[in-house]
């Protein structure tokens, strides 16, 4: 039996892929210590990990104090040093480990394997991205600022660079090191075909597929809704505050032949939305694994863990990203042709529900997202995401 070390952030995105690969290294007898933000300690508990856990307010205090540019975000992972590398160092006293496991955007990632002295593993769930892609998109997006903001947020950069070698002893050698993270072993949650440029990736990238392990919840009750005809709608759970959204839903399919299941997260008060069509059904959460089992179409913001689980039951997609890696997928799912990209903003209920006719009555957007989510499932998931990180153990020699 092997310790293992998972460190992770605090973001449901990054949190839930990695859930399946814990209870599969359990299973196979490793022990885990996982250390994440609090509010996630029940669900990685149940996996059979031990959970540490880092202040996530003081976390995110650290990480959004530079600024809002691409400079300032990438020196707010490092800022975080100083919350997460004594917290974890404090709460793992005299323990030893054999290996770690980090997330690829968790900024310390990288540092606490150099202080720890581990062979490391990068978890990366969403698409991989090499240097040269991160330092054209850092350009791209800088652009968007004024060129002294730019300018001051490099140098307070290379300053945040320097105290971290100094106080930790270690060594940054670089703006992609610190966002990415990378490892001589990276697990990615796709399949080569749905990653962009998927070919150009060495053998050290691992595509897995999505992690989608069962989730032990309440069946959902389908009897009010026709499932022959059923469009799902979530905006995930961190941009979901968006009633006016909802409201245009309820105007795009009231009084259609469609049945619309909406989820509208638990930061929206259902009866703020006023009359309910009666064609609707909207919680504040639901079972998404079960629901997209039977959907027809699902409308979603794209983030990676929501457009993996749709195009994984062969569910075409309306994305409508909202923030971070969302464009993204949205782009490659409608360069794949499992579903349509469509702008948020300005839009109306004519549109959408144009967009949802034209997916709906498409067959061949229905065919590439069985395609995909074929490739999902060849891919291996969880299982094999662990018998990559046993296959990189047997290579550093390690037996147990």
């Amino acid at each position: 039996m092997a310790r293992v070390l998972l460190i992770n952030g605090g973001s449901e995105g990054h949190i839930n892929p990695t859930l399946g690969v814990v209870q599969e290294l359990v299973r196979r007898g490793e022990e885990v210590v996982y250390f994440a933000a609090e509010p996630y300690r029940d669900r990685i508990e149940q996996t059979g990990a031990k959970v540490i856990t880092f202040d996530l307010g003081k976390f995110l205090e650290a990480f959004l104090a530079g600024g809002r540019s691409p400079w300032a975000r990438v020196g707010g992972l490092l800022r975080t040093a100083d919350i997460v590398i004594p917290s974890l160092l404090e709460q793992t006293s005299g323990e030893r480990f054999d290996y770690i496991i980090h997330d690829s955007m968790f900024g310390c990632g990288r540092l606490l394997a150099q202080i720890l002295g581990l062979p490391a593993i990068n978890s990366c769930t969403s698409f991989a991205m090499q240097p040269n892609v991160f330092d054209g998109l850092q350009e791209r997006l800088s652009r968007s600022f004024p060129e002294d903001m730019n300018e001051r947020a490099r140098q307070e950069f290379q300053q945040l660079v320097s105290d971290v070698q100094t106080k930790y002893n270690v060594q940054v050698g670089s703006a992609y090191e610190v966002f990415w993270n990378p490892a001589p072993l990276t697990i990615v949650y796709t399949s080569k075909r749905f990653q962009p440029d998927g070919e150009s990736f060495d053998e050290t990238y691992k595509f897995v597929g999505p992690s989608i392990a069962p989730r032990a919840l309440a069946p959902f009750d389908f009897s009010q809704a026709d499932t022959d005809r059923l469009i799902y709608i979530s905006l995930g759970t961190v941009f979901n505050q968006a009633a006016d959204f909802y409201k245009l839903c309820f105007a795009a399919f009231a009084d259609t032949k469609y049945s619309v299941i909406l989820s509208v997260g638990s930061q929206t008060q259902i009866e703020d939305l006023g009359d309910i069509p009666a064609n609707f059904i909207v919680r504040s959460y639901v079972p998404q694994l079960e629901v997209l089992q039977h959907a027809k179409l699902f409308i979603t913001h794209g983030g990676m863990n929501s457009a993996s689980e749709g195009l994984y039951y062969g569910v075409p997609l309306i994305v409508l990203p909202q923030s971070a890696d969302q464009p993204v997928i949205a782009r490659r799912v409608a360069e794949v042709g499992a579903g349509i990209h469509l702008n948020p903003d300005g839009l109306t209920a004519e549109t959408l529900r144009e967009a949802a006719e034209r997916v709906l009555g498409d067959v061949s957007l229905r065919q590439a997202s069985v395609e995909m989510g074929d490739s999902f499932r060849a891919a291996g998931g969880h299982r094999q995401a662990v018998e990559e990180i046993f296959a990189y153990k047997r290579s550093l020699g390690m037996t147990k």
